[in-house]
């Protein structure tokens, strides 16, 4: 096998990529202090063609060179929004019939595994702070919460492992519906 060279990749440009249909995939972001891991979550998003992301919080914004050095690009490409408040885009999304599923180890979650996203309905996948998960007053009016399963001794994944674990199951559960 040979690896493939860039030029060989068929990639699309930044205005193939903003005109292109996108995954019914929404990020929000609440509190996400690591700049590398918003860039990390931006790339993910340009890769499986997320509409957008929500940066909530103290979740910092682009420009920013930390931001770009993961990112490579993509904060030019994916649709983002700032909002201060993290429940107020729960409840905007919501008002717009998005279901929201923070991911999150909590009780009566639904295993990623076991997750069957709907066809025509888009999804808005909460990802929470890198020592505080998602705030619990956003998994109380979340719509569902999803946790992957682990089975070592930590138990947690880092935000920008688990946004890409995550937005890749769902991106291809919904290719399928």
């Amino acid at each position: 096998m040979r690896k493939l060279k860039n030029s060989e990749l068929d990639r699309l440009s930044v205005d193939e990529f903003k005109n292109t249909d996108k995954t019914p995939i929404i990020i929000v972001l609440d509190n996400i202090r690591s700049l590398n891991n918003i860039g990390s979550v931006f790339r993910t998003s340009d890769a499986f063609l997320v509409e957008k992301i929500y940066l909530c919080g103290i979740t910092a914004t682009p420009p920013h060179k930390d931001i770009h050095k993961t990112a490579l690009g993509s904060t030019d490409t994916v649709a983002w929004e700032y909002a201060e408040n993290t429940l107020d885009v729960i409840e905007k999304l919501q008002k717009n019939n998005v279901k929201v599923c923070s991911v999150e180890q909590a009780e009566n979650a639904t295993m990623l595994d076991e997750f069957s996203p709907e066809s025509n309905t888009t999804y808005a996948l909460v990802f929470g702070n890198e020592v505080k998960g998602v705030a619990q007053d956003v998994v109380n009016k979340s719509d569902a919460v999803i946790e992957i399963p682990q089975f070592g001794t930590k138990h947690s994944l880092n935000i920008s492992v688990s946004c890409g674990v995550v937005v890749w199951d769902v991106f291809n559960k919904l290719q399928k519906v």
